[in-house]
């Protein structure tokens, strides 16, 4: 039941129901009463269902954050920043956050995603990667914690994914790259080199830049190279082609068996790579696209299984995204 006090400055309004108590001050009257009429039925809610009305959209993602985030196989890092930016965002002038978890319907979340598309003009996959990362929360919320009886996020219109990208690079090109880097089959010394035999060792093992980038001399043992750092967490070892191996010889010799093989980190791959590239012409070639080219030339070497387990693809339906022959190839092969 509610009562309301005269204080210094306004009203005070008090909430007491089957042991739940709860107090707030107000500047009027008015604004006093309607905040305990609400209360009032949260708690009965509540005491009903057993789901806590009083937690926000914050109190989800950073539980979340801090409990399950961290036993997940990649960096917790990464879902815990895109809760901060999420919650930073406003829907209707309020901050994401500061929502009631049970107030943030899929109109607000629908409202969300627009601006993030039409607005922000952010890629259709960057939020249906939220989305997924929202939709997890939830599940998570409603199923352990009590704290929503259903996810919003299932009412959701998803955007459609872009096409994937269907690119081979062609030798020429490859030549070009590899001329700009300066990398000429010889022991290298400057940073645009190393960049250029990852750009050739990536086209040869199909691992991705991060993983390239992770290397170190223990991670290499004859024909093979250990990966502990991948996309799905999961360690792989990776069969490497003579000339891969060729590749790795013409790399600096390190002392440090913890220094990295390459001595580039993501980032400095990533701005030498553009850079070589618009030098050589290349500007429609990203760096994964070196993914698609390995994996397309490696189906001609390994059957399905061999090759999803090099790659590290656990869904092999994965690997038609990443087999890009061409209509032309493909019709000189049936003769």
């Amino acid at each position: 039941m509610a009562s309301f006090k005269k204080i210094k400055g306004g009203w005070q309004a008090q909430v007491a129901i089957k042991g739940t108590r709860a107090a707030r001050n107000f500047s009027t009257k008015a604004e006093a009463v309607s905040w305990a009429a609400e209360r009032e039925t949260e708690i009965r809610k509540q005491h009903e269902t057993g789901i806590d009305l009083s937690k926000t959209v914050g109190d989800a993602f950073d539980r979340y954050g801090t409990e399950v985030s961290p036993r997940k196989k990649r960096d917790p890092k990464w879902e815990q920043n895109r809760f901060a930016f999420i919650g930073d965002q406003e829907i209707n002038g309020r901050a994401i956050k500061t929502i009631p978890l049970h107030e943030m319907t899929s109109d607000l979340w629908g409202k969300w995603r627009d601006h993030r598309l039409d607005v922000d003009k952010v890629a259709t996959s960057t939020v249906n990667r939220d989305f997924s990362l929202i939709s997890n929360v939830y599940t998570v919320a409603r199923r352990e914690w009590k704290w929503v009886a259903a996810s919003p996020t299932t009412d959701v219109r998803r955007p459609r994914d872009p096409e994937s990208r269907d690119r081979r690079i062609s030798q020429d090109e490859i030549d070009r790259f590899t001329l700009a880097s300066g990398f000429d089959e010889c022991p290298v010394t400057k940073v645009k080199q190393r960049v250029g035999v990852a750009f050739l060792f990536a086209i040869e093992s199909a691992m991705r830049a991060g993983e390239i980038c992770g290397l170190k001399p223990t991670s290499i043992d004859g024909p093979v190279a250990t990966l502990y750092n991948t996309k799905n967490g999961t360690r792989r070892r990776v069969p490497l082609s003579k000339r891969a191996i060729e590749l790795l010889s013409f790399l600096p010799k390190s002392s440090d068996s913890d220094a990295p093989l390459f001595g580039l980190t993501a980032a400095s791959l990533d701005a030498n790579y553009r850079k070589i590239r618009i030098a050589a012409c290349t500007e429609e070639i990203n760096f994964h696209d070196t993914r698609h080219e390995a994996i397309t030339r490696l189906s001609k070497k390994l059957n399905i299984l061999e090759l999803a387990r090099m790659v590290g693809h656990k869904d092999l339906r994965m690997l038609q995204i990443y087999y890009n022959e061409t209509a032309e190839n493909l019709a000189a092969m049936l003769g």
